[in-house]
């Protein structure tokens, strides 16, 4: 098969394209697959240290705010339409899969436009605009909540969940104890995980930084992934405010050992971190952000909370209240065991494998 994968951005939309990507690796080694990112995003370095060929488009996101960008952003979407076509052209695919992010419409606009079949992955509970145009083209599309009859064709959707990055499960005791190890964690302690994502959350970060300038001991430790973005900051902060029981990382590559060894996380609201929660099972505070489209996080936080599967703090309330909800959860075991048994009832942990046979029809089981 040969196969595009577009889209990206955040580390939520790049890391289950490239789950999907080793799942149709390792059914049909043969294949070839091309993924279509977006200029100066991260998928641009992320993609290639995966072991993936990726060409960049021109496309950007519209600003909030008044920007002289947006004055560019027209023809960057017309340059991006182009690049994408000549993909499509050089690339000669027997389909493509978009997953979301800045370059997954255009090259999904071009596809269906020169008739290449198309499957849309969407991540979170509430669809945005591109991809609800996207779906009249669509030939399947696979979502990750019940309920998305509201936004696509009922008959084109398959729920299947989203697709996680290799090695999150639920803990283990010896898992526990290889991942205290890792990070360098006491065993009498507890451990509550900070995630902003791969680019890092100011309110998170802040939060965090309030609470422990305050403190120069603790009875917890924190795992804290402060983000690319935050990087000098948070590092001058620290060295003012040296905290031992503060391990402070710019980005966990081994996320998997991260879960395993906190008690509690806080982080945002993206559907790729929900997902790989509710396979490994573990208690959860969500700070949904507010800069996304359509507030998308909130949705997808509400869902679970909804179900008991998880607590929420909104951004606005976080500097309040975040860190003293977390203090209060880490130290109430009998909520902690509620919140990782309901949403572990929400874990799909063959979600790649069920996108990729779908795949394999698109292509009439050329794989």
């Amino acid at each position: 098969m040969r196969i595009i994968i577009s889209g990206g951005g955040t580390g939520g939309h790049i890391f289950p394209a490239i789950s999907i990507a080793n799942e149709i690796m390792r059914v049909s080694p043969h294949s070839e697959i091309l993924f279509v990112g977006a200029l100066g995003k991260m998928e641009m370095e992320r993609v290639p240290a995966a072991g993936y060929k990726i060409e960049g488009l021109p496309v950007a996101g519209l600003k909030r705010k008044l920007s002289l960008s947006n004055l560019l952003l027209p023809f960057k979407v017309l340059k991006s339409l182009r690049g994408a076509a000549k993909i499509i052209d050089d690339f000669k695919p027997d389909a493509a899969i978009g997953v979301g992010g800045y370059a997954s419409a255009p090259l999904l606009y071009m596809a269906g436009r020169k008739n290449i079949p198309y499957l849309i992955q969407e991540q979170n509970s509430f669809a945005g605009l591109a991809n609800r145009i996207l779906s009249k083209k669509a030939k399947k599309i696979c979502v990750a909540y019940e309920g998305m009859s509201r936004f696509f064709p009922e008959d084109k959707i398959l729920i299947t969940g989203n697709p996680i990055r290799s090695g999150i499960q639920m803990t283990t005791p010896e898992m526990k104890a290889e991942a205290r190890e890792y990070f360098g964690v006491k065993e009498n302690k507890k451990v509550l995980l900070v995630i902003g994502g791969s680019l890092g959350a100011r309110t998170l970060n802040t939060s965090v930084e309030d609470w422990i300038s305050e403190r120069e001991t603790s009875g917890i430790e924190i795992i804290w992934q402060s983000g690319k973005y935050y990087k000098e900051e948070v590092e001058l902060f620290l060295k003012e405010k040296n905290r031992e029981y503060v391990k402070n990382c710019e980005f966990i590559d081994r996320m998997d050992l991260a879960y395993a060894a906190a008690d509690v996380i806080i982080t945002r609201a993206g559907a790729g971190t929900i997902s790989e929660l509710s396979v490994a099972k573990k208690a959860c505070i969500f700070v949904p952000s507010p800069n996304v489209a359509e507030d998308h996080q909130t949705c997808n936080a509400k869902a679970l909370v909804d179900k008991r599967a998880a607590m929420m703090v909104k951004d606005a309330e976080a500097h309040q209240y975040l860190m003293s909800t977390a203090m209060e959860l880490l130290n109430d075991t009998s909520k902690i065991e509620e919140l990782e048994e309901n949403i572990g009832r929400m874990g799909y942990k063959q979600s790649a494998s069920i996108i990729v046979n779908e795949v394999f029809k698109l292509t009439g089981n050329k794989g």
